[in-house]
């Protein structure tokens, strides 16, 4: 084999100088460069999109807190609609309550002024049937006739006392 004798070693590293050499200087002029541009726009690129990203993220958050304020500022109206809303209902329960509160007193007081003269009647009834038995009943146990006015007047007394 040529390659290990040692008479051929000097033109051997010669020409390996070389190559190395001009592939050296080739990689380093042409393919070095391209590749650094090649990395340096990709990380360029990387920094853009979390530039982007983070510009975004905090239009989010911002988008956010601007929705979560509009929904505390709703709830609030919201619940100050419902207590509006249940006072009103109350002031109006209120004075039905009371408008029907008054009606049924006012019925209340009819209807005691009707029982007081319905019970009037009966007594003015119960004195006129309390007199007539008594004089039927006095008129059949004794055989005399008495005077209204003297039978009336028992009545009234018997009914006093009985009060």
């Amino acid at each position: 084999m040529p390659q290990f004798d040692p008479t051929f070693f000097a033109p051997q590293l010669f020409w390996l100088l070389v190559t190395f050499v001009v592939l050296y200087i080739l990689m380093s002029t042409l393919a070095m460069p391209k590749i650094g541009g090649v990395l340096e726009d990709r990380q360029r690129k990387i920094d853009d999109n979390l530039d982007k990203a983070a510009k975004l993220k905090a239009e989010a958050e911002a988008a956010i807190a601007v929705y979560e304020q509009a929904l505390a500022d709703s709830r609030a109206q919201a619940q100050k609609i419902l207590r509006d809303s249940a006072d009103a209902l109350a002031r109006q329960s209120e004075a039905r309550q009371k408008d029907l509160g008054d009606r049924l007193a006012a019925q209340i007081k009819a209807g005691e002024a009707r029982i007081a003269a319905a019970k009037d009647q009966a007594l003015a009834h119960v004195r006129d049937v309390a007199v007539d038995v008594a004089k039927s009943a006095a008129g059949k146990l004794t055989g005399v006739s008495l005077d209204d006015t003297k039978i009336a007047g028992a009545v009234a007394a018997a009914m006093q006392e009985g009060r």
